[in-house]
């Protein structure tokens, strides 16, 4: 083993896996920029993530070999970034890499001038590869470095227009025709056959579906519906799904959802339980509830802290191979169910779709419950026994195998989407389970990671906080404080969301845009700045701000947030109209304009068992306040309260119904209000 190069006293499990590399990698900082200054000598930024595959298919080929670590070494300053740690840096090396190559993906790694300007860059490298960039951009920068500059001030500037949008001075109006306009430019970019969007490799982008299912909501659209429950029974049954342990793989490298790139991300997860129980409460589909509950027991067994927090991710590889974890051969299978094998070889299509290579099986699924007890004469009720009992003779024997690397950062943002995921699942179910699980983590990140003021540190390690906060974790984490509020009806989740909109207001706004920066304006000043605009795996920061902001303008009153979150989606209306399918958390604050919004108020000792009841319900168009007591923190309370009754109040767009005593006629008037 080498001795540990610059990366000694580091906290990310990216970076300590690179610890004893002979390249004598820097973590980004003063120390390694102010090197590359005063050596003059150019940057090599390689970013990547723990659970990354090709990762550590180059770290073994180039970052471990003797040769390749003495040129980079010599004729480099070497900087390693988790990109789930600086996702600010990722985007910015991305960016100029996708410029340069119309191509994207990590490893990546990219070349920059000692003042941190990218210049080339790209992807996975083979050794021979890497080696020939290396000696070729050395001596480009000792021969000609002013071509260099050159091209570096015209990535720079391409980066930083690439995610700018100026403030709008006209006002837009959206309607029904919008809605149906994006509706259209989804689906043209889904699978109606296989589900998700077309081509491999297929990402379960729960975004999308949740915005399909907003969308039923509001126009009673059967495809949307369909095309929603098509796509998560397709991935339930699939490879992508872990069968036995539950939680699902970042994404199938395939058309059919077959093949998985096995890393488990907890991101993904979160919003699946998101998803998932939405479409329960429409469906009311079995398999969609085992989904949840198998997925939630995933993540309290596999990822969760001994602080009730949530760890990051799960790794592809396992001893040195990309689902030997996961994967199973029929001689296994036998030899643990006995008499059951030849029904679960069958059932999870051992030999037959469910084959791999190399003799392993994918555990996966080709027909519904129903369908296959139906054909082996049992009821299917006896079949799910049967398979449980089998799953959990297949889990045990798992657990000896050796595991895939655990990447044990507290993320805030990826915290907050599961978070959310858990109070849907709450609403969903009414397992207090859930409940539980989001309350504890959601207290732990407000005591060890968030200011009094409202300032979030994105990483937790143990009790200890690090790396200031982007608007990704502040935006996903109001949301989920949001949603816990209306679940649980406890205000020091919406008081606490205020706090930190606020802080958001006051720190991240920009001159000139409506929108958010990621990174706070007082905070280290990138060479290109970054305005997070798409949807993606993960929802843009902004859509998300954008959706927080019109729901707190409702609490509490707040004329000045809903006219921001009014602009910002006026100022990204061309984007989400003309390029639907990346911008479907945007088309969700839409809908609420298009069709419009309730806030169903409801005060007194029934309170919160008449909002359990709301919350049992799929109804996006609506937000929940309810208080057994009187609150006078919260405006939307004021003068609502008699000691002793029970009143429901239903608003849409500030205007308040006359109260009801009856949750029935509460809910009959969101009916009336809603159009279809």
């Amino acid at each position: 083993m080498h001795k540990a190069n610059q990366l000694r006293g580091q906290t990310s499990p990216y970076l300590l896996q690179h610890l004893y590399n002979p390249v004598n990698w820097y973590a980004w900082g003063a120390e390694a920029l102010e090197k590359a200054i005063s050596e003059d000598k150019p940057i090599i930024v390689s970013i990547g993530y723990s659970a990354c595959h090709w990762c550590h298919v180059m770290e073994r080929e180039s970052f471990e070999d003797e040769e390749i670590a003495e040129i980079m070494n010599r004729n480099f300053v070497c900087i390693k970034v988790d990109r789930e740690e600086r996702p600010d840096i990722d985007h910015m090396y991305m960016t100029a890499v996708q410029l340069l190559t119309r191509q994207g993906g990590w490893p990546l790694n990219c070349f920059a001038l000692p003042d941190t300007r990218p210049i080339w860059g790209g992807t996975y490298f083979t050794r021979e590869q890497w080696k020939s960039v290396l000696l070729q951009v050395s001596e480009l920068f000792r021969d000609r470095r002013n071509e260099l500059a050159g091209q570096a001030e015209q990535l720079t500037r391409g980066i930083a227009s690439s995610n700018f949008i100026e403030l709008s001075k006209t006002k837009e109006s959206f309607d029904e025709s919008d809605a149906v306009r994006v509706f259209g430019n989804v689906m043209d970019s889904m699978d109606t056959e296989e589900g998700g969007t077309l081509r491999a490799p297929k990402f379960p982008l729960p975004v999308n579906l949740e915005f399909l299912l907003h969308y039923h909501y509001h126009s009673g659209e059967k495809q949307a519906l369909e095309q929603t429950e098509l796509s998560l029974e397709k991935m339930a049954m699939g490879g992508i799904y872990d069968q036995v342990g539950g939680g699902f793989a970042r994404y199938s490298t395939d058309d059919k959802w077959k093949v998985p790139h096995f890393e488990k991300m907890l991101y993904d997860n979160g919003q699946l339980v998101s998803v998932y129980s939405n479409a329960w409460k429409t469906l009311k589909k079995p398999l969609f509830r085992d989904v949840v509950y198998q997925t939630t027991e995933f993540i309290e067994r596999e990822l969760t802290s001994p602080h009730g927090t949530f760890y990051a991710a799960l790794d592809a590889d396992s001893e040195g191979e990309e689902g030997k974890f996961y994967v199973w051969n029929a001689n296994d299978i036998d030899k643990l169910l006995g008499d059951d094998a030849s029904l679960i070889r069958e059932y999870y299509q051992v030999g037959k779709k469910g084959y791999w290579e190399d003799g392993n099986n994918i555990l996966l699924r080709n027909r519904p419950d129903a369908d296959f007890a139906s054909s082996k004469g049992i009821s299917e009720e006896k079949l799910r026994e049967r398979v449980r009992d089998a799953n959990s003779k297949l889990l045990e024997a798992r657990a000896g195998r050796v595991r895939p690397g655990l990447d044990n950062k507290v993320v805030i943002s990826w915290n907050g989407l599961m978070i959310n995921g858990l109070a849907e699942a709450y609403a969903a179910f009414g397992d207090d389970s859930f409940i539980e699980m989001a309350r504890r983590a959601a207290d732990f990140i407000i005591e060890h990671s968030v200011s009094s003021k409202g300032k979030i540190y994105r990483i937790l390690n143990g009790e200890e906080p690090s790396v200031e906060g982007f608007l990704e974790d502040y935006a996903l984490f109001v949301q989920a404080l949001i949603r816990l509020f209306e679940v649980t009806s406890e205000p020091r989740y919406l008081l606490k969301a205020k706090v930190l909109a606020g802080y958001v207001m006051e720190n991240f706004s920009s001159e000139g845009t409506s929108l958010f920066s990621f990174s706070p304006v007082n905070g280290e000043r990138l060479k290109a700045p970054f305005y997070e605009l798409p949807d993606n795996v993960i929802p843009s920061s902004n859509s998300v701000m954008a959706l927080n902001l019109f729901y707190l303008a409702s609490y509490f009153e707040n004329a000045g947030w809903s006219g921001r979150s009014e602009q910002m989606l006026t100022d990204i209306k061309n984007h989400l109209v003309s390029n639907s399918i990346s911008y479907t958390n945007w088309a969700r604050l839409m809908l609420h304009y298009a069709y419009g919004f309730n806030t169903v108020v409801i005060t007194g000792p029934e309170a919160i068992q008449n909002a359990l009841k709301i919350n049992a319900l799929f109804m996006p168009g609506i937000k929940i306040a309810a208080l057994e007591n009187d609150n006078r923190d919260i405006p939307l309370f004021a003068e609502r309260y008699n000691e002793g009754e029970t009143w429901l109040y239903v608003c849409t767009m500030g205007r308040c119904n006359l109260p009801v005593k009856d949750l029935s006629l509460a809910l009959e008037q969101i009916r009336t209000l809603k159009p279809r």
